[in-house]
Formats: structure tokens, C-alpha cells, sequence
């Protein structure tokens, strides 16, 4: 009887005694992850309209904080850096690059928002962007898209990605890695 309460005694203090070494283990583990708020990207796209002195060359923009920004527009690229054209009054989401050589700042990027409002349909999906980040999509689509939003001047539908290629009044092209995407609107 001696015998078994000794091995009993003995195998209590062994367990004891591992499962004290595991619980720094453990914690060190926990206190090792990454933090998640020190990787949160923060969006450079600034918001506001399209000001009166807006020329072919020159937005002024009218940021939602009340700054007016006076900034230039490469035309020299062959891909048009102005997506959905630029019209007084209209809702814009800008890039904006820091140019040393020049006194004014250029728009690296400036997404016409009024313009990509509306319904937008290809031979796979048919979705409405709305107001304030809001799509009406076709509930029997495979993945329907809920929700839209520029980030650092790339369309975020849902958990999707895209960079705008093309903007016009009847026409939009996304692209990501797997292509591009034609749409047209639907009036």
C-alpha cells in the first residue's frame, strides 16, 4: 500500500511540475504574437469635391476637412491617372504625390466617386453602388458584394480588390491580379 501512495505521490509532483513549465511556454507565446493595430495600414486617399478652379491641367479640391487643395494632372502618361472625368460639385477620392521639383503637388490618382455611383452589370454580377458604402447586389450570385469603399485609391468591394482601370459614363473596368473586369451601366 506504501508502495502505490508513493507512485501516486510521485506521479502527482511530476504533472505538477510539467504543467508549471508549460505555462511560461505558453505565456511567452501569447505575449509573441503580432500585434494587429501596429500593421493597420492607414488610407492615404483624400476625400472632398471638385472645386470651380479646376482646369484641364489643375483640380481643386475641396477636402471634406474645408482645405482647399490646388494640385496638378499628369496628361502625359498614357493611361489617364483621372478616373470618371472631372466636374464641378462631384465627389472625389485623390492620391495625391509630393513633386520637389515642382511647387504644386500632383494627383496621382483622382477617382470621380459621383461617377461610379449607379448599377453596374457584366455577364457574372449585377450590383448597385450606393451612397455611404452600400451595394444592392443579386442575393443569387455565388459572392454577392454588401459593401464598397476606396482604400488607398483601390475599389474594395466586400473582401475583393481591385485598382480602377476605366471609368466613364457607361463603362467601367476593375483590375486584380486574376484580370480585368468589363462593366456597363444600367440606366
Amino acid at each position: 500500500m506504501r508502495k502505490i501512495m508513493y507512485f501516486v505521490v510521485l506521479s502527482m509532483t511530476t504533472l505538477w511540475i510539467s504543467s508549471c513549465t508549460n505555462k511560461p511556454q505558453q505565456a511567452a507565446i501569447a505575449t509573441d504574437s503580432v500585434d494587429t493595430d501596429t500593421l493597420a495600414v492607414t488610407d492615404s486617399t483624400i476625400y472632398g469635391r471638385c472645386g470651380d478652379g479646376t482646369a484641364m491641367h489643375t483640380l481643386e479640391l475641396v477636402t471634406d476637412k474645408g482645405d482647399t487643395l490646388t494640385l496638378g494632372i499628369n496628361d502625359e502618361d498614357p493611361v489617364s491617372n483621372v478616373k470618371g472625368g472631372l466636374s464641378v460639385g462631384d465627389r472625389m477620392a485623390v492620391i495625391v504625390s509630393k513633386d520637389a521639383s515642382s511647387d504644386i503637388d500632383q494627383a496621382k490618382l483622382v477617382v470621380n466617386l459621383t461617377t461610379l455611383l449607379g448599377k453596374w452589370v457584366s455577364l457574372d454580377k449585377n450590383f448597385e453602388l450606393k451612397e455611404g458604402g452600400a451595394v444592392v447586389s443579386n442575393a443569387k450570385e455565388p459572392k454577392p458584394y454588401t459593401e464598397w469603399k476606396i482604400f488607398n485609391g483601390k475599389l474594395v468591394l466586400s473582401a475583393d480588390t481591385f485598382s480602377i482601370y476605366e471609368l466613364g459614363a457607361d463603362s467601367l473596368y476593375l483590375e486584380n491580379e486574376k484580370g480585368i473586369y468589363a462593366y456597363k451601366r444600367l440606366k
